[in-house]
């Protein structure tokens, strides 16, 4: 007769509590999968409604997020894609106001201290003055470069120009406060203090995505459509 409290049935019932468990966490990860790939969505909507300054707190996101058209470009060319060729090209989100072009909002994103920092950036139809900055994920240090999402700091992006008359994009994050008698003060930010290299990194990624390899060609293109609307 086997010993109930022997070690080949202490293993057993080891064994089978844990598969027992495995298989109710997987259950539940997989039931709850869809709904948290929901509210994911749903956050990642209010965000690019905040940056354009839509965002209407207690409002339906989704009924706001309907009035922004989703398009796909095609960063080499800077055309929209065709359903047909849309495979690698990246979404962005033109708001009009009726029906007239008001801004675009681009994804970007690129390395912080920690990790990878992803937002969106709002443009104004000119496709050079900045509507907003918002980032949405991000590991930068509590008390020093969290600070990219403190509104103050936010609220100095609007009105700030990516390009200079020479269309180099001159759009910085500086150390220390933008000199507002400074000819180079409409491309400059105020520094987080203790947190260069995340200032560096947001100037850096703002250059990336505004020039040659990101969406650059395309903002060339949208100057010229949000202008045919006027």
């Amino acid at each position: 007769m086997r010993d109930r409290d022997g070690i080949a049935n202490t293993l057993i019932v080891s064994v089978s509590l844990s598969l027992i468990a495995s298989v109710l966490v997987a259950g539940t990860a997989i039931a709850l999968k869809p709904k948290q790939e929901q509210n994911e969505e749903r956050y990642r909507q209010q965000i690019i409604l905040d940056v354009a300054g839509l965002y209407e707190p207690g409002a339906d996101i989704g009924a706001l997020f309907d009035g922004i058209e989703t398009r796909r470009v095609n960063l080499a060319s800077g055309d929209y894609a065709s359903d047909t060729d849309a495979e690698g090209a990246v979404e962005v989100y033109v708001v009009r106001e009726n029906g007239v072009i008001s801004q675009v909002i681009l994804p970007v994103y690129g390395p912080g201290l920690w990790s990878t920092m992803r937002g969106f950036l709002a443009l104004r139809p000119d496709g050079n003055t900045i509507q907003g900055l918002r980032f949405y994920e991000h590991a930068e240090t509590p008390g020093l470069g969290d600070q990219i999402d403190k509104p103050a700091w936010r609220a100095q992006w609007a009105g700030k120009r990516v390009y200079a008359a020479d269309g180099d994009s001159r759009i910085e994050v500086i150390k220390g406060f933008v000199d507002a008698n400074s000819p180079d003060a409409i491309h400059q930010v105020d520094g987080i203090s203790g947190a260069t290299l995340t200032g560096r990194g947001v100037t850096d990624l703002i250059r990336y995505w505004t020039g040659p390899q990101g969406f650059g060609p395309y903002l060339e293109k949208f100057r010229m459509e949000a202008g045919s609307d006027d």
